[in-house]
């Protein structure tokens, strides 16, 4: 991808239980140290941030009106960047226990799609090229990892191209 463009992502997530459950208790301990090591990877650009209280990571980022909805929203410089970051860092130890902390989701839950360099966007615009992906399948508008043919590390790293990548 040109210089002139950046690679965007979303995962969503639902926590298994309230943020201040003991049960989601280590995921959450944890939030502020990976968002920080992944704000300081070689190609990342931008986060989406929640409200910047300790040990709350962006799980204040909600979606609608259910607290325990949560997501993740980046911008990243290309492909290889994000990838390290997810599935060559302590990163993946956490994507790997995923299953302890949130819900099985039956729908495509992650999404990335080309934005040009400075674009911030909204969660809105995220959500609807995740529905984007959802109804229409791998496009230019809207993809997960198989549609990269520079993304290779999820194959290999025990990621299936419907499942979301971040924490």
């Amino acid at each position: 991808m040109s210089p002139e463009m950046h690679l965007a992502e979303l995962n969503v997530g639902r926590l298994l239980a309230p943020t201040d459950d003991p049960r989601v208790a280590e995921f959450m301990q944890n939030l502020d140290r990976i968002n920080g090591m992944g704000k300081r990877m070689p190609g990342f650009v931008w986060m989406m941030e929640g409200s910047g209280e300790p040990g709350t990571g962006n799980t204040d980022n909600a979606i609608g009106d259910d607290p325990q909805a949560v997501f993740n929203l980046t911008v990243w410089e290309d492909v290889e960047s994000l990838e390290t970051f997810v599935f060559k860092t302590v990163h993946k130890q956490f994507y790997d226990r995923r299953d302890e902390w949130f819900e099985l989701m039956g729908d495509m839950h992650f999404v990335m799609w080309w934005v040009p360099a400075g674009h911030r966007p909204s969660q809105q615009e995220a959500l609807e090229r995740l529905e984007f992906l959802r109804a229409n399948g791998d496009t230019d508008q809207a993809f997960g990892w198989s549609y990269l043919k520079d993304a290779t590390a999820w194959q290999t790293h025990g990621c299936t191209a419907t499942e979301g990548a971040t924490a």
